[in-house]
């Protein structure tokens, strides 16, 4: 016993570690496939790209925007004569209704003296005219630049009325503009913490706005979106309590279509009009198709002719980048980064 353990014992531990050893070896530096054994291995996966059915559906066209309230801009009371003022009979801040006197002025203007056939003179007197300015509409006298006793020109600003109304002011993106080329006339405001969403009538799309927020996390920077609205605006009813200032979102409705062939705007190279797919075969050989486009809802397009249901697309442009894993709302399927 006393020999085994002293010589027999680490011997063997000896071996056992040297054919571990070089075990470790040939694997790490000797192993190679046979290739007559065919064990390389070869890839054998295929990426394929997601398609989608064009399919029946509903399309609602709502256009959302960030909004704000603004106060409506003051009305000027020109001088309507050249002359003196001679009263002021309101003060700043005053409330005044729609044609309330502002101000009165006069001029005068002399007259050529009359000569007699007798040499005889006669002085005659000036002609005197007045006139009242008078408030353009109601609302609160916010500025009041004349004094009595001064002298004005026709045009002049005597006074500025600031109404008592306000306006909700937008920007839309070119591609919100393209959904409104029905060109509603009125939209839904709605202020957080505020009146429940109420009608904005007189809606108006034209003229340059600023620029419009980025949803890509950098701050609505301008330099960073590279991209300039147009403004929207709508009157804000005169029972409605709203303040300047306040953020608003603005529903536009811009048409609904019903049971219509609709894909995803994804697939779709152009968004207004006119657009161009790729319709995948049955044995999956692949063909741009230019196709007809009618209202979309920002995720969805109606598709109006080019195409029929069962109809099969990529859903994705060839060449374009796939939305984000966590870019896509769940609830709307709207490509949100």
């Amino acid at each position: 016993m006393r020999v085994a353990k002293t010589w027999i014992f680490p011997i063997l531990r000896i071996l056992i570690f040297t054919a571990i050893a070089v075990a470790l070896v040939k694997l790490a530096f000797f192993a190679a496939p046979e290739a007559a054994s065919g064990s390389v291995a070869v890839p054998t996966g295929e990426a394929v790209e997601p398609q989608v059915a064009v399919a029946v559906g509903t399309v609602t066209n709502d256009v959302t925007v960030d909004a704000t309230v603004e106060a409506d801009a003051a009305s000027v009371a020109p001088a309507t004569l050249a002359g003196t003022v001679v009263t002021v009979v309101v003060e700043k801040g005053q409330v005044v209704a729609a044609g309330d006197k502002i101000a009165t002025l006069r001029s005068e203007t002399p007259q050529e003296a009359l000569v007699a056939a007798d040499g005889t003179v006669t002085e005659r007197a000036p002609v005197v005219k007045t006139a009242v300015v008078a408030a353009p509409v109601a609302g609160t006298v916010t500025e009041l630049p004349v004094i009595k006793d001064q002298i004005v020109a026709v045009g002049d600003p005597v006074a500025k009325v600031a109404p008592p109304t306000f306006h909700v002011t937008g920007s839309l993106a070119a591609d919100q503009l393209y959904r409104l080329v029905s060109r509603p006339t009125e939209g839904t405001a709605s202020i957080p913490g505020g009146p429940a969403p109420f009608a904005c009538t007189a809606l108006v799309v034209g003229g340059v706005g600023a620029a419009v927020p980025s949803t890509s996390g950098d701050g609505g920077d301008p330099a960073a979106t590279g991209t300039s609205g147009q403004s929207v605006s709508c009157a804000v009813p005169a029972d409605v309590t709203v303040f300047a200032g306040l953020a608003t979102t603005l529903t536009i409705p811009a048409g609904v279509a019903t049971d219509v062939l609709t894909v995803p705007l994804t697939a779709v190279e152009g968004a207004a009009g006119k657009g161009v797919v790729t319709v995948v075969g049955a044995d999956g050989t692949q063909e741009e198709r230019e196709i007809t486009l009618g209202i979309n809802d920002g995720t969805a397009v109606e598709v109006t002719g080019g195409l029929v249901e069962g109809d099969t697309v990529l859903e994705f442009v060839p060449g374009a980048v796939a939305p984000q894993e966590g870019c896509v709302d769940p609830m709307t399927g709207e490509v949100l980064c």
